[in-house]
């Protein structure tokens, strides 16, 4: 019997071929919306986000400017319309003007508005609304599932202008964003959290799409037709015994030829990437989706869940219940 999901990488253009891997590896892609904030302020304001790895961090300007600066001195412009992703949650300020001095955001009196959602303004009543700044704010548990690693690799700030070239599709996403940040209609809160999402993850895949930036072994395996195929064999089952091998074999190539070229395009061994694709997965499943260990031992294709944990013990350096207690 022919493998469908296998003959059809073997006939498609290289293009294809990274295009529809990318799309299965993104669908592991998980953006979860902690805490969201409508912010209306008067200039001369700062307001400073404190730094958290674990999370990413999206803001809209639907009225501007507003001059992003982070503790790294990375800093960008934000003119009305404008999106931001900063994916590792480091520490920023949002500020009218360079030289202003911020404040914690947790300083602001909040209003509650619905679950998860609050709004924050502080402005003069003597004041005009259009002499205020407003923008929206998500703080969003960010996880790639199998494509994790990629997240150190991003751009510690990444603006939605830089995709609108290439993805003109947004920009309709943006502008209901607008409407929904500036009417304040009824249930405005539930449909604006909804759309940070969505341009968050619009954001990441065009990302991925345009080369993922200086990460280009990544995807320049994804690209090679036959590194590629490997790959997207290796992803869809990830407990079969994969040996270098097998591996070849999927490439059809020698075995010297395809670790070979593998390393020279990933940086690691092929069976190392096999171990470390494996225990991401793991970690995944254990901490996230709290599955018994017995249960990930097996679908990884391990023999007990003994053999499990000492192999993702010697991968990750803790126990596998270590990373459930976490």
């Amino acid at each position: 019997m022919i493998d469908q999901s296998s003959e059809k990488y073997r006939t498609a253009t290289p293009e294809r071929v990274a295009t529809d891997l990318i799309s299965e590896l993104l669908m592991g892609m998980r953006l979860f919306g902690l805490h969201y904030s409508r912010v209306q302020m008067a200039p001369p304001f700062g307001v400073r986000f404190g730094d958290d790895v674990a999370r990413a961090q999206f803001h809209f300007v639907a009225r501007g400017p507003v001059y992003l600066r982070c503790v790294s001195g990375g800093q960008c412009v934000l003119q009305t319309g404008d999106a931001v992703l900063l994916p590792r949650g480091v520490g920023h300020e949002l500020l009218s003007s360079p030289d202003i001095t911020a404040d914690n955001i947790e300083n602001f009196v909040a209003a509650p508005i619905c679950n998860r959602f609050d709004a924050i303004t502080a402005c003069d009543p003597k004041q005009g609304v259009d002499d205020s700044v407003l923008f929206f704010s998500g703080c969003m548990e960010f996880d790639l599932g199998c494509m994790s690693p990629l997240i150190g690799m991003m751009p510690e700030i990444m603006q939605v202008g830089t995709l609108l070239e290439r993805n003109p599709e947004i920009l309709p996403i943006l502008e209901a964003m607008a409407r929904e940040v500036c009417s304040e209609r009824a249930g405005y809160g539930a449909i604006v959290t909804r759309l940070a999402d969505v341009v968050s993850a619009s954001i990441i895949r065009g990302w991925v799409e345009c080369g993922c930036g200086d990460a280009t072994g990544w995807v320049e395996a994804l690209r090679d037709p036959r590194l590629g195929r490997v790959i997207g064999a290796l992803h869809r089952d990830p407990g079969r015994n994969w040996t270098v091998e097998s591996m070849a074999s999927e490439m059809g190539t020698s075995r010297s030829v395809f670790a070979e070229r593998f390393l020279a395009v990933t940086g690691i061994t092929p069976l190392r990437y096999v171990a470390d694709f494996r225990m991401r997965l793991a970690t995944q499943w254990i901490s996230r989706d709290r599955m018994p260990v017995d249960t990930v031992a097996e679908r990884l294709g391990y023999g007990s869940a003994a053999a499990f944990s000492r192999a993702f013990k010697r991968v990750t350096g803790t126990s596998p219940g270590g990373v459930r207690r976490a």
